[in-house]
């Protein structure tokens, strides 16, 4: 069989592979690097914003940006143009992208009210122009290629490039900022922000081009919430939305509470900087030299999140007993287990294929501008969950802040088990989702749809030829 997106050649199906890869994931993801690692920072140090309103500012913009995902799907999905569903957000995205980025690096002078009211604004739109491109952007794929193992192969890409995108945004930007300063920027972050923007041009102009939308049923014409009904009244979806929030929040707390548990839990503020290299470093090998590894040794993204999670898991458990025995042996440990569960995040976007498959099976619909939002959303839950949930739990114990070598007895137990205990638990509850994955007796029905779908197309390009 020959997919319908191959009619133009192998090469063509290449390209769009690797412009998928490097979209969201490439200039754009260095871009949200500097900005997740930096901004708070150029808010409180540069525009010289209170730490309350900072703050403010990052929960408005942060809970309008879960709750617009579901919005933009339904968007997507009803989107019906001469260029395509998806296809024409990836020539607007780069624009917007330039616009905001550069924006919020910008100090346009104003009083205190002023400020807080420019920066919120541009954030904000710095946010709804990621969700307006993450959301095609997953959605372009199983409307493009149908083969699930090439699709696995295209989201492997996409991690790795993902990991070191990131890696050069959270760890190389004091040195990018300090050479443009030396070339007489006043300000080097307005020059790294177009400079990471082209990047992007490159890659979603370059998405555009090589996007072929064949497998899609026609736009829908029903009410949007009936739309976002119609996926969310499966059972089966559900335990893919729980394990989409749980991978993100495992995700996050193996970044988020290693600052705290070096600090804290070791009472070694000096060597925060070695860890958390390490944590960078595992990261970055398990996107680009594991995860591929793991799906062509396992074969299918579910597998090989499986195996992942348990051997994970077992790291973890090591750590949580015996971590603060001696610092090398912990890098050591730490880096095996991130470099095991780190692929996790990317690996649950199997699952939004999985569903996306699935929703066509059963309704004849294609909702995948839907599915990827919700699967956004629920990811954003977990985000939520890590960034308020640390402080939470440790404001429980008693946890006072800047006392190194102070805490009392239940804190230093919160710390241990927001670094290596509550990972094993979301790593369990995922591979409950897994293993008993609802999709799993469905598999047969949709590769006999996909069958259909790749005849269908022949037979439609044959006519055209014709």
């Amino acid at each position: 069989m020959i997919e319908k997106s191959e009619f133009k050649g192998k090469d063509h199906l290449k390209a769009f592979g690797w412009f998928h890869a490097t979209s969201v994931n490439g200039g754009a993801m260095v871009i949200a690097a500097v900005i997740a690692s930096y901004f708070s920072v150029h808010m409180t140090d540069d525009l010289k914003l209170a730490p309350v309103k900072a703050s403010l500012i990052m929960f408005i913009a942060t809970l309008w940006d879960a709750i617009n995902d579901p919005m933009m799907g339904v968007v997507t999905d009803r989107t019906h143009t001469k260029l395509g569903r998806y296809r024409p957000y990836f020539l607007l995205a780069p624009v917007l992208l330039l616009i905001f980025s550069v924006a919020i690096w910008l100090n346009p002078g104003f009083g205190a009210t002023g400020m807080f009211v420019y920066v919120l604004i541009t954030y904000i739109g710095y946010g709804m122009t990621v969700t307006m491109f993450t959301m095609p952007q997953m959605a372009v794929l199983p409307a493009v290629v149908l083969n699930t193992q090439k699709r696995n192969q295209i989201i492997g890409m996409g991690a790795g490039v993902c990991a070191l995108a990131f890696t050069i945004g959270n760890t190389f930007t004091p040195q990018i900022t300090a050479f443009f300063t030396k070339l007489g920027f006043s300000n080097p972050y307005i020059p790294y922000m177009v400079v990471c923007s082209i990047l992007a041009f490159i890659s979603f102009w370059g998405l555009f081009a090589t996007s072929d939308e064949k497998y899609l049923t026609p736009v829908s014409r029903e009410n949007p919430l009936k739309q976002i009904g119609v996926v969310l009244k499966y059972k089966e979806i559900w335990p893919n939305i729980l394990a989409w929030v749980v991978a993100s929040l495992g995700y996050g707390l193996m970044f988020s509470t290693s600052v705290y548990y070096v600090m804290y839990y070791l009472a070694r503020p000096d060597l925060i900087s070695v860890y958390m290299g390490v944590v960078s470093v595992g990261a970055l090998v398990s996107m680009v030299v594991l995860m591929p590894l793991f799906l062509k040794v396992f074969k299918t993204g579910q597998k090989a999140l499986l195996v992942s999670q348990v051997l994970s898991i077992a790291c973890y458990i090591l750590l949580f007993f015996t971590g603060r025995m001696n610092f090398v042996y912990l890098c050591v440990i730490t880096f095996i287990s991130v470099s095991f569960a780190a692929m996790q995040n990317a690996l649950v976007n199997v699952l939004v294929n999985d569903a996306i498959d699935f929703i066509l099976l059963k309704e004849g619909k294609s909702c995948n501008g839907v599915i990827s939002s919700i699967k956004g959303f629920a990811q954003k839950c977990g985000n939520t969950l890590t960034s308020s949930g640390i402080l939470f739990a440790l404001g429980l114990t008693g946890y006072v802040a800047g006392a190194v070598g102070q805490q009392n007895t239940s804190t230093m137990f919160m710390l241990n088990f927001l670094k290596f205990g509550a990972p094993c638990i979301t790593g369990i509850v995922l591979i409950l989702c897994v293993v008993f994955n609802p999709f799993q007796k469905y598999y047969g029905d949709i590769d006999k749809m996909k069958a259909e779908m790749k005849e269908e197309a022949k037979e439609e390009v044959s006519e055209v030829t014709e």
